[in-house]
């Protein structure tokens, strides 16, 4: 078969000068570029569905070309989640193959490591007309922009899953092998079955050796396990290359992040938490208080993470320490940290910086608030000694409820004594649950540890309660946490009460004004800290 460069041989200087070629119908303008994608595009508002049987809702990925369809399959009796992109006639698919080995063999595709997707499809679209034209095609303004989608979905983008990448009401993508369906994790409508499946088992091996380019990591048969993060969306990835790691061939699955942080009026308003329970852990992170957030994976620890983060005051100086950049602050005062992979041959580790190395490293920044994206090692040990010697720390661990967390904290690798766990003030459990049919997060309830016995039980006060019969949290007034700030403070209990119900109705008058931006409501905590009481007049308190 004759190689597209030999077509090339005297013009290849010109692939890349932005020559243009000609379009049957819709002749653009010398340079002027036809395709276009919106990247600002708002998540969807999606309405309530009380019967799945009766669910047929589409919505734009990239628009105007890739949407989702996620509708009732009467079939498997399930919801099935469905990528609608451009069709493609058999003549326009010999073209499309034609141009992506046309760009495969005479495009320098290392500026894909390039951030701004604009300047890549410009890049991209004067190359491709300059393919049309020396190739003498000509095709309909139609087929043009059929083409340039597909070839920014597979050599600027994620090849088929570019348009999962790009709905944010995407939590996972989960791939298991060759010729079985990708599932996603949908923020709405749990785990679904998509149309998208690698039958090719080449294919498959292909696209996990481009995740890993894209996460600046290396995959191969000799290094079959690869965890990474894209870079422009922060997205973590976990990918295996080889038949001998998993028997339906090489895997993948992206866990993905929310363009935009939650804020604490806005789980209030999916029924996560309650105004009360909002309210009391502002006081105590305002009071420097030590909290860990525990629960199953996907359980929005790291989301309640940040929204309870939200509550730091606008001065303080805050460290946070991540193996995968996940915590989103609105905060000038923040130093944000991630722990590096080391490289090397031979179980060498050169240049690694684990979250150990950060976390030691930070108490010598001044730190009135170091938090710890997760906790599973050494590193547990170093933050409980600093928060035993005055430092507030906020983090998150796996853990179903707080004798899993002490039997953790207690055991091999992280080896606490029971003195360093009882500086612990709350444990917050987060979790799944089912609520009228539908999966839901809730912070199932909060709990004050009073203190540890040598034989690891704790004795706990549980101020706040998640009642699952009525779907309503239930609400103790005493608390420890409170009398020891009163102790350490100087603050009387009846004013800190006081100011526990006046946040409480700060937060429901956000709620009933409908302020669920991040940003919005993140102001309007700053001001609290700066002039309550122009605050109060404002909200009529």
């Amino acid at each position: 078969m004759l190689k597209l460069s030999s077509i090339f041989k005297k013009n290849k200087n010109k692939i890349g000068n932005g020559d243009v070629g000609e379009l049957e119908k819709g002749e653009p303008g010398k340079g002027e570029l036809l395709f276009k994608i919106n990247f600002e595009a708002k998540k969807p508002e999606l309405p309530e569905v009380k019967d799945e049987t009766k669910l047929d809702l589409r919505y734009g990925l990239i628009m105007p070309y890739a949407y989702a369809h996620l509708y009732w399959d009467e079939v498997h009796g399930e919801v099935v989640y469905s990528i609608e992109e451009p069709n493609l006639d058999v003549k326009e698919k010999e073209v499309l193959n034609t141009l992506e080995q046309g760009v495969q063999e005479l495009i320098d595709i290392s500026f894909i490591n390039v951030d701004d997707k604009e300047v890549l499809i410009e890049y991209l679209e004067k190359n491709i007309k300059v393919l049309l034209k020396e190739l003498g095609i000509g095709i309909s303004r139609s087929s043009y922009l059929k083409f340039m989608y597909y070839i920014y979905r597979d050599f600027i983008g994620l090849n088929k899953i570019e348009p999962v990448i790009n709905d944010q009401l995407i939590e996972d993508i989960e791939c298991n092998g060759v010729k079985t369906p990708v599932y996603i994790v949908h923020r709405k409508f749990g785990s679904i079955r998509t149309n998208i499946v690698y039958d090719n088992f080449d294919e498959l091996v292909s696209f996990v050796e481009k995740l890993a380019q894209k996460c600046g990591k290396y995959i191969s048969y000799a290094n079959p396990i690869m965890d990474g993060r894209l870079p422009d969306s922060g997205a973590r990835v976990n990918a295996t290359y080889t038949e001998d790691i998993s028997s339906k061939g090489p895997t993948f699955s992206i866990r993905l992040f929310t363009k935009e942080a939650w804020s604490p009026v806005r789980l209030m308003q999916v029924g996560s938490v309650s105004a009360e329970i909002l309210a009391y852990l502002w006081i105590l992170i305002e009071h420097g208080a030590n909290i860990l957030i525990v629960g199953g994976t996907g359980s929005g620890k790291t989301t309640l993470l940040n929204c309870i983060a939200s509550f730091i005051k606008p001065e303080a100086r805050v460290i946070t320490i991540e193996d995968t950049r996940e915590i989103r602050l609105v905060h000038e005062n923040w130093l944000p940290s991630v722990a590096r992979m080391g490289t090397g041959v031979g179980g060498e580790n050169t240049g690694e910086i684990t979250m150990f190395d950060l976390l030691k490293a930070s108490f010598r920044q001044r730190p009135d608030y170091v938090i710890v994206g997760e906790i599973r090692g050494a590193e547990a040990f170093v933050l409980f000694q600093g928060m035993a010697s005055g430092h507030s720390g906020i983090s998150t661990m796996h853990a179903d409820d707080v004798k899993t967390v002490i039997r953790r904290l207690e055991t091999t690798p992280i080896n606490l004594s029971p003195s360093l766990v009882e500086t612990l003030d709350v444990i917050c459990l987060a979790s799944f649950a089912k609520v009228k049919g539908h999966d839901t997060r809730k912070v199932r309830a909060v709990q004050e540890i009073i203190s540890i016995k040598e034989n690891g039980d704790a004795e706990v006060n549980v101020p706040f309660q998640w009642d699952a019969s009525r779907n309503v949290f239930m609400f103790k007034r005493e608390s420890i946490v409170f009398k020891k700030i009163v102790a350490k403070k100087g603050i009387s209990l009846e004013e800190l009460k006081k100011e526990f119900e006046l946040r409480r109705k700060l937060l429901n008058s956000l709620y009933k004004k409908n302020l669920f931006e991040f940003e919005e409501v993140q102001k309007v905590i700053n001001e609290y800290y700066k002039n309550k009481e122009a605050v109060m007049k404002r909200f009529l308190l």
